[in-house]
């Protein structure tokens, strides 16, 4: 790992540390940051040091924009989540600025925070499938157990149309789904 690289994703781990959220007794972006890096690093073992550093900085003080200032519903949703990917490519290109990155470099893992180019580009593509791997890990059962059957059908489905056909063959290989959530991932 180059000196450049660990200095990033330590600065990344320095803020997310300040996340008032708490998960297992520890500040939730944080936890989120390594785990986004475990799966990059399973998933994408060789990846480019900015698709690691925009795995880690996925959710970087993603506390700093609270979604209740935005309006109730889809568009509201849908601002709220531009802002923060634009503020996650700003830090992130903030720290990789300050550790020598050049600014390809620091384009890059931008462009991919902003998710410009999904389903186009290779890079952008793999850090959706990282996060989406995230989520299906971590997040979804917590998330299924909290609403109804035909909300959690649509978030999978939502889930699946943003992965490579790849990452779907693999969630099929790894996760136990049922039926009507893996078919999902079939199409």
């Amino acid at each position: 790992m180059s000196a450049q690289l660990t200095q990033v994703l330590a600065a990344i781990d320095a803020a997310n540390a300040k996340d008032p959220a708490q998960e297992d007794g520890q500040p939730a972006a944080l936890i989120y940051g390594q785990r986004m890096s475990a799966e990059q690093e399973r998933l994408y073992p060789d990846a480019s040091e900015p698709l690691q550093i925009a795995a880690r900085g996925q959710h970087v003080e993603r506390w700093k924009l609270e979604r209740s200032t935005y309006p109730e519903g889809r568009t509201g949703y849908l601002a709220w989540r531009k802002a923060e990917a634009e503020h996650h490519a700003e830090v992130v290109t903030q720290l990789m600025q300050k550790a020598g990155y050049s600014a390809a470099d620091t384009d890059a893992a931008a462009r991919m925070l902003r998710k410009e180019g999904i389903k186009r580009d290779d890079q952008v593509q793999a850090l959706e499938d990282i996060i989406c791997f995230v989520f299906l890990k971590w997040y979804f059962a917590p998330f299924a157990a909290k609403h109804p059957g035909d909300k959690v059908q649509r978030i999978v489905e939502k889930t699946a149309r943003k992965m490579s056909a790849d990452a779907r063959a693999r969630v099929l290989r790894e996760f136990d789904l049922p039926g009507d959530l893996a078919s999902a991932f079939t199409a």
